[in-house]
């Protein structure tokens, strides 16, 4: 696979977000990017706005092995890695895997776990591995965990952990749609059921396969420079807490490698890095203001890239 492969399976996939989904076409390019990337994806938003449909439209098009687990106060940390069962049978203990052990996995409503219930992903998320007494098995390949999530003002949530926060690639949300947009939405969907439609556009190997290739953009030393600038900025600035972490960093190079090939481009503009930096940081950061509004974090993170000049002469040398 070459990079203008990776741009073709993206705009396949597109068009099957497309015959679901009705605008979002940001949020479609910058979730796939995520994807590639290895990372995993946070969307945040009032209930009923489509996080779940396309979750699920990405996990039909990628074709990859698919759990979906409903976060609720009473859900246990085993819900999710699974445990050692006796059995009476035989006398001995066996391994009940949990739906951790998946490609693509819902997270659905996540914020509505306890703290401790959450936790219990932090290192799939980082390592591809879950420890189930005392036993490590490593999870799918790909594995990667779309998440959605409320507004922390909406009865029955609980607040992300800022370390799982943290080993979120993105945090998004899925936009607001127009009068125009809200009717189309009715339209497509009042004689048929169009998820149900959408047919598998490659496997979990062929994700694996371009996100080997995502590495290969190349991304010069000056765009790392910018890069580490761009964290640097927020650690410093004084209207923010508590700023990026070198993870972040990594995180915003490895996205916009594949934001880069998703445009049928083999290297990363400061431009890509200049556009995705508010996704990648803005619910990394604590305001100084206390603000929980992704949206003010944003406009945060939009002020220290401001704040931080590339040399655009050299960037391409």
């Amino acid at each position: 696979m070459v990079v203008s492969e990776i741009r073709e399976l993206y705009l396949k996939v597109l068009g099957n977000i497309k015959s679901v989904m009705i605008g979002n076409e940001e949020v479609s390019s910058l979730i796939f990017s995520a994807m590639l990337a290895g990372g995993h994806i946070l969307l945040e938003d009032n209930p009923g706005t489509g996080k779940t449909t396309m979750a699920k439209v990405l996990a039909a098009s990628i074709n990859g092995d698919f759990r979906r687990i409903q976060f609720t106060p009473d859900l246990m940390p085993q819900d999710i890695t699974g445990l050692n069962i006796f059995s009476q049978k035989d006398g001995e203990f066996h391994l009940v895997k949990g739906p951790i052990f998946s490609n693509i996995l819902l997270a659905d409503e996540i914020n509505r776990a306890t703290p401790r219930t959450q936790s219990a992903l932090l290192q799939a998320m980082e390592e591809r591995e879950v420890t189930i007494d005392g036993e490590t098995m490593t999870v799918g390949e790909p594995f990667i965990v779309i998440a959605t999530e409320n507004p922390i003002e909406t009865t029955g949530t609980f607040p992300l952990p800022e370390a799982q926060l943290d080993r979120f690639a993105l945090k998004l949300t899925m936009g607001e749609l127009t009068v125009e947009e809200e009717t189309m939405i009715l339209e497509r969907f009042i004689n048929s059921e169009p998820l149900k439609e959408v047919n598998p556009i490659c496997n979990a190997a062929d994700i694996v396969e371009a996100a080997r290739v995502v590495k290969t953009v190349t991304v010069k030393p000056v765009v790392m420079k910018y890069i580490t600038l761009l964290a640097d900025s927020t650690r410093k600035s004084s209207k923010i807490f508590f700023g990026v972490s070198p993870r972040a960093a990594l995180s915003l190079m490895r996205v916009s490698q594949a934001f880069a090939a998703i445009s049928g481009r083999d290297y990363v503009t400061p431009d890509d890095v200049r556009f995705l930096a508010p996704y990648v940081f803005a619910h990394r950061i604590i305001p100084s203001s206390g603000s929980t509004s992704l949206e003010d974090s944003r406009k945060l993170i939009k002020e220290a890239v401001s704040s931080v000049e590339v040399n655009v002469e050299d960037w391409n040398s």
